[in-house]
C-alpha cells in the first residue's frame, strides 16, 4: 500500500476512531447504551485540562523563539477560515446573512477534540507535535467566533458582553488554565498528578469518543432537505482550509507532524464554544443545523479520513 493508505489504515484502526465508530453503531441500531450528562462534562474538562498541564509544561521546558509568530498567523488563519466558511456559505449553501454568520463562527473557530486526536494520531506514528499548539488551539477559537458573530450582525462589532462569553468559555478557560498551571509548576510538579491527567488519558479519551458516536449519530438523523449541500459544504471546506494549514504550518516552522496537527485544526469545526457563544448571540439563528454540519458530518469525516489526508499532505510537502 502507498503512504496515504497505509495512515488511512492506521487511523481507522486506532481505539479512538473504533470508539466512535462503536457509537454510531450503537445508536444507529437504538442501544439503550447511553453515557449520562454528568460524566460527558467531566470527559470533557479532564481532556481539556489534561491537553493544557501538557502543553505548559512543555512550554516552560522549551518556549519556541517564534511563540508571537504563531499566533499572530494563528490568528489571521482564523479570520480567513471564518470569511470562507461564510462566503461559501452565503454562495453554496444560499444561507442569509444571519445563518452565514453562524455557521462561519463554527467552521472558522476549532475543535479541540479533532486537536487531541490529531495529536494522537501523530504520536501513534512516532511523531511528537510541537506543543504549542496548545496555545494555538485557544488563538484559533477566540477571534473566529467574534468574527462569525459580527458577519451575521451585518458586520458591526461584538459586543463587550459577547467577548467576554467567548473569553470566558469552558474550553478556553480550561485550556488556558491548563496551559498557566504546567507552566508554573513544571514537570517536577505536575508529577504529583502524573497518574490521574497523563497515564489515564487514552482511556478517557476512548470513552468520550464512544460518547462522541453517540452523539453524531443522533445527529444525523436529523439531515433533512439540503443534505447534499451541506454535505458538500461540511467535507470539502475542511479539507481546502486543512490543505491550508498545513502549508501554513510548514511556512511558519512548526515541521511535518505539527504541520499534520495545524491542518486539522484549521479543517475542524467547533461544536462546544461556537454553539453556546451562537446560541447567546444569535438567538435567531438555526443552531441545529450547524452543530449538525459540524459534528455530524465534518467531526466523523475529519476522524476517519481528513486526519490522514493532512498527514500525507505534509509528509509530501517535507519530502
Amino acid at each position: 500500500m502507498d503512504l496515504s493508505s497505509n495512515l488511512l489504515v492506521a487511523n481507522l484502526l486506532s481505539p479512538v476512531v473504533l470508539a466512535f465508530g462503536l457509537g454510531l453503531v450503537a445508536r444507529s441500531l437504538r442501544s439503550d447504551l447511553d453515557i449520562p450528562p454528568a460524566i460527558q462534562a467531566y470527559l470533557s474538562i479532564f481532556l481539556l485540562l489534561s491537553i493544557g498541564l501538557k502543553g505548559g509544561v512543555a512550554l516552560r521546558q522549551d518556549p519556541p523563539d517564534n511563540l508571537w509568530l504563531l499566533l499572530v498567523v494563528t490568528v489571521l488563519a482564523g479570520l480567513a477560515t471564518a470569511a470562507s466558511a461564510y462566503v461559501v456559505a452565503r454562495t453554496w449553501l444560499r444561507d442569509a446573512p444571519l445563518q452565514a454568520g453562524a455557521i462561519a463562527a463554527h467552521y472558522g473557530s476549532v475543535s479541540a477534540v479533532t486537536f487531541i486526536a490529531a495529536q494522537q494520531f501523530v504520536e501513534r506514528l512516532g511523531g511528537q507535535p510541537m506543543e504549542v499548539l496548545v496555545a494555538l488551539v485557544v488563538a484559533l477559537e477566540i477571534p473566529a467566533i467574534l468574527v462569525g458573530i459580527g458577519l451575521a450582525r451585518g458586520g458591526g462589532r461584538p459586543s463587550w458582553h459577547q467577548v467576554r462569553e467567548v473569553l470566558t468559555g469552558r474550553t478556553a478557560m480550561l485550556l488556558l488554565g491548563g496551559l498557566a498551571i504546567g507552566a508554573i509548576a513544571g514537570k517536577s510538579g505536575v508529577q504529583a498528578v502524573d497518574a490521574m491527567y497523563f497515564q489515564l488519558f487514552q482511556g478517557m479519551l476512548m470513552l468520550f469518543m464512544l460518547d462522541m458516536g453517540l452523539v453524531a449519530a443522533g445527529q444525523l438523523r436529523q439531515l433533512g432537505r439540503g443534505f447534499g449541500k451541506l454535505l458538500v459544504y461540511a467535507t470539502v471546506l475542511p479539507l481546502a482550509h486543512g490543505a491550508a494549514g498545513v502549508a501554513i504550518g510548514h511556512a511558519v516552522g512548526l515541521g511535518t507532524d505539527g504541520a499534520t496537527v495545524f491542518g486539522a485544526m484549521l479543517a475542524s469545526a467547533s461544536y462546544i464554544a461556537a454553539p453556546a457563544s451562537v446560541r447567546a448571540s444569535l438567538p435567531e439563528a438555526d443552531a441545529g443545523r450547524c452543530i449538525t454540519a459540524s459534528l455530524g458530518l465534518t467531526f466523523p469525516f475529519n476522524l476517519a479520513l481528513g486526519i490522514p489526508a493532512y498527514a500525507a499532505f505534509a509528509r509530501w510537502l517535507g519530502a
